[in-house]
Formats: structure tokens, sequence, C-alpha cells
């Protein structure tokens, strides 16, 4: 099968930032208490901007960093948990807005913090079927309008943004034999759905989740590295889902990855779940610290419970 490579990212944040001050004006809470537990200082938040608007812009982001045309794409899938509606998808509404084909297909994917690896596999494989040889690839949520601001386990963790990336499909890249993995559970992490009798907000087991997910980190990057006859040092940048500070420096110190070898942001965005991994590579693009010719491992952990894993070449 014909492999993938990126060719565009690109990332939109709302604007209103909020911090752990304003927070603590919200909840019992405080700064030092935030940062030690999970690392972030500051999130964005949607007031103006919908779902659709962070999608939008992200993606027109990418498309240009991609130096494509609309026309030149096969596919299109949202990786989001938060769209603004059930239906349409927001990857059928980007199919307007864009101007893409008609005749592709565009769909959301929910995997929760998961989604964007998930969706990246499922691009790979439809586009070994498409003519049209680019695909788009976005994480966006709006989480702020599903969390209980009332709750302070949870209303301190999540943000709103997108990530989007242009992959290319060609024979001339290696497949990327992406690692996916799910265990139902619906007590972990949980988000009532449209209809149920308790409001559709956010509740997580903090304490289980982190246990998952330090399993989880080290044994997608060992089957990667695994399947793509690969080591450690092969790797240019680890990026792992922001969920959490301190998983992320557990797994570093328990592997001995050299810390500038893995990137960190949820200090400025909080938890963006399918956003996370896009919204990073963007900022990484963005800062130079990767370009082409960059090996970069990508981890995704959550709400399913569901994990996967995958190393990617940027063109």
């Amino acid at each position: 099968m014909d492999g993938i490579k990126i060719v565009g990212l690109g990332k939109s944040v709302p604007q209103k930032i909020l911090t752990n001050d304003d927070l603590a004006q919200m909840v019992e809470t405080n700064d030092e208490w935030i940062v030690s537990r999970t690392g972030i200082r500051t999130r964005h938040i949607c007031e103006t901007e919908s779902h659709q608007d962070l999608c939008l812009h992200a993606a027109k982001v990418a498309i240009a960093d991609a130096g494509i045309e609309p026309g030149q794409i096969g596919a299109c899938i949202v990786a989001t948990v938060s769209a603004d509606n059930v239906c349409p998808a927001a990857a059928c509404l980007l199919q307007r807005d864009l101007g893409l084909p008609e005749d592709i297909p565009c769909f959301d994917l929910n995997a929760a913090c998961t989604g964007f690896l998930e969706a990246m596999h499922v691009m790979e494989c439809i586009l070994n079927a498409s003519a049209r040889k680019f695909g788009l690839v976005i994480g966006c949520e709006e989480l702020s309008h599903l969390v209980n601001w009332e709750d302070r386990s949870t209303c301190i963790l999540f943000g709103d943004g997108a990530g989007a990336a242009v992959v290319e499909s060609s024979s001339e890249y290696a497949f990327t034999d992406t690692v996916l993995g799910c265990r139902g559970d619906e007590a972990l992490l949980h988000i009532p759905g449209a209809g149920a009798a308790e409001p559709s907000v956010i509740s997580m087991e903090g304490t289980a989740v982190f246990r998952f997910a330090v399993e989880m980190i080290p044994k997608c990057i060992a089957q990667v590295l695994e399947k793509k006859q690969a080591t450690m040092e092969d790797v240019d940048c680890f990026v792992f889902h922001q969920a959490n500070a301190r998983i992320i420096d557990h797994v570093v110190h328990k592997l001995h990855i050299p810390p500038e070898k893995c990137f960190k942001n949820i200090q400025e965005y909080g938890n963006t779940s399918a956003a996370s991994i896009p919204l990073a590579l963007a900022e990484l693009k963005e800062l130079k610290k990767i370009g082409p010719g960059s090996k970069v491992l990508m981890v995704g952990f959550g709400g399913g419970m569901t994990w996967g894993g995958t190393m990617v070449e940027l063109a």
C-alpha cells in the first residue's frame, strides 16, 4: 500500500484566554494548585468563534502551507467529540466552505483524544483508493461548551482549538503502520449524548486516566518502533496527546527520552482532545523545530478508552 507524508499544517485557537487566576474566581482553586497537578497555565475559550470557524481557519492555513488547491483534495475527515452539529458533520460543511470536490468522502470521526491519529490512518487507507492523492485531516474541539464550570476537577483541564494537516499519498512513501486499540469503558471518561437524562458535560476519573496513559504510551511507542523497524534515536520529535504535563514528564523520564525531543504546549492550550496533536505539530513547524524530512512519533490516548501511535515524516 502507498504511504503518506504530511505536506501542510495549520492551527486555529480562539482569541479569549482563560487563565488559572480567572478560574480561581469561578471555583475553589488557584494557579499553584493547577500548575503543580497539570502543568496548565492558560487555555483558549470560544466566545465569538464556533467549532466550524476553528476548523475552517486551520484548514485554510494547512492547504496554503501545502501549496495545493482545494480541488486536489480527495477526502476530508474531522476528528472531534464537540462539533456544532450532530448532523451535518463538520467535514461536510468544510466541503462547502472550502470548495472541495463533491465526489469525495467527508465525515467526522469520534475517537476522543486519539481521534486525529485514527483519522490519519483512515485517510491513508482512503487515499489508496482515490484518484486524488491529497487528504485533509483536522482535529478540532470546542470543549468549553461540554465543561461543567462548577467542577474544579475537570473545568481546569480543557480548552478549545483546532489543528489541520494536509497529507499526500504516494508509492514513494512507506506505509505508516499505525498502532490502534480500544478497551471499552464508559466510567473513566464520559460525555452523555443527545437525549440523555443527565447533562452533556465531561466527567472523568483523573487518577485512573493517569494510570491508563502511563501504561499505554510506552506500549504504543514500542509497538510503533517495532513495526517501523526503527529505534528511539531515529525519531526527531515525540508528540504526545497534551492531557497532563505530569503524564508526559513521567514517560520522558521512564523511557529516557531527551527532553528536547518531546514537545509540550499544554501550559498554553490545556487539553484540547482531538486537536492537541495536530495543534502541537503546527506549532512545532511554526517554531521551525520540524520541517522536511523530520520523523515525528505521535501517541494519543483518551475516552473510549482508546489509544494509538504512529510515526509520520514531513515532506
